[in-house]
């Protein structure tokens, strides 16, 4: 059965994640907790993403936790709708790290990578004949890793991050 963006409820902050992910439409969807987390729960309803995904049949993406190479990332695109925004965060990079918590920011420093990882995407799933991810959720992340590759600073080889596939 089609499942799009706009089918699933919005997100109600009274209630928490837990109630959220038990609602029908999003437990049948069967997907990892951290995922509903990070895109239907905090930003599922964001014009951003119902402008760049609201045309996918959720119901047929798959996650699965991955290791992926850095390499994949320093050019990875996001939505139409935020590609400004990954940019800016990737030339502001410094800027932006600092404003988190500093656990995060000790990730980057001692270990190069990010804390929690982003919601990706192979780009089939969006136009059947291009290659490659996306970022979904983790626009800041990414935009931090391209920006710390740019600046020569110390990054990681190898990145977890939620990937979607058919």
């Amino acid at each position: 059965m089609l499942v799009r963006l706009e089918d699933l409820p919005a997100a109600d902050r009274d209630q928490g994640l837990s109630v959220f992910a038990t609602l029908p439409a999003i437990a049948r969807l069967d997907w990892p907790k951290e995922v509903v987390e990070q895109w239907l729960y905090d930003h599922g309803r964001h014009l951003e993403f119902l402008d760049d995904y609201g045309s996918l049949d959720l119901s047929r993406i798959r996650w699965t936790l991955k290791d992926v190479a850095v390499d994949d990332l320093k050019a990875i695109p996001t939505g139409r709708s935020d590609q400004d925004w990954l940019d800016e965060v990737a030339a502001e990079h410094r800027r932006w790290l600092s404003l988190r918590p500093q656990r995060y920011r000790d990730a980057w420093e001692d270990h190069g990578s990010w804390l929690v990882p982003p919601i990706l995407i192979t780009r089939a799933l969006l136009y059947p004949q291009s290659p490659g991810l996306q970022v979904i959720e983790g626009r800041m992340r990414v935009g931090i890793l391209q920006g710390r590759l740019a600046d020569g600073l110390h990054v990681a080889d190898i990145h977890r991050a939620w990937v979607a596939s058919a």
